[in-house]
């Protein structure tokens, strides 16, 4: 069950202590798209996340891995001026470890930041980078997501049965 447990657990990108990152030496944030940056309607980049993630390349490296298609991952990309990996299949790696790979990055120094626990935690924690869990934006999921979010549920239950993780009850 630990495989699950994020790192960090905040309610959203915009509650994370980023200047603590940086002093703990993470130098790339890896960002889920879809109920982590932007909600499943938006085209393009909300205005907020775009400020937040302008500020933000000042300090860090920022990418964005999605399970999403190219088509909808490119106009956050090209918004941004950023990099990123569609197509992810997380929980599994690759994605994670081809950002790793083309920009050299240590795992110490990477974050991967998302709202769902099989998927974007599942991924970071597999390849040993830290992981931070948000709530998700809105309610509208892919169907592949829907899957999700029952199963993740259900390891919510029991993390909760041991006092290991409660939602909303958010820690660093």
């Amino acid at each position: 069950m630990g495989i699950f447990k994020p790192t960090i657990y905040k309610k959203n990108i915009y509650d994370i202590d980023y200047k603590k990152l940086k002093k703990m030496g993470k130098k790339c944030l890896i960002f889920d798209l879809d109920n982590t940056l932007g909600l499943i309607e938006h085209k393009k980049c909300p205005l907020k996340t775009k400020k937040l993630l302008k500020k933000l390349q000042k300090d860090f490296k920022i990418f964005i891995a999605s399970n999403n298609t190219k088509r909808r991952l490119k106009p956050y990309l090209d918004d941004l001026g950023i990099d990123g990996v569609s197509n992810c299949l997380k929980p599994l790696t690759f994605g994670l470890r081809s950002i790793k790979n083309k920009y050299k990055f240590n795992k110490k120094e990477m974050v991967m930041i998302g709202d769902q626990l099989v998927t974007d935690v599942l991924s970071g924690n597999r390849f040993k980078i830290m992981t931070i869990l948000v709530d998700p934006l809105g309610k509208k999921d892919l169907k592949i997501t829907g899957l999700n979010r029952k199963l993740e549920s259900l390891i919510i239950k029991k993390y909760e049965k041991r006092g290991h993780f409660e939602r909303g009850k958010y820690y660093e």
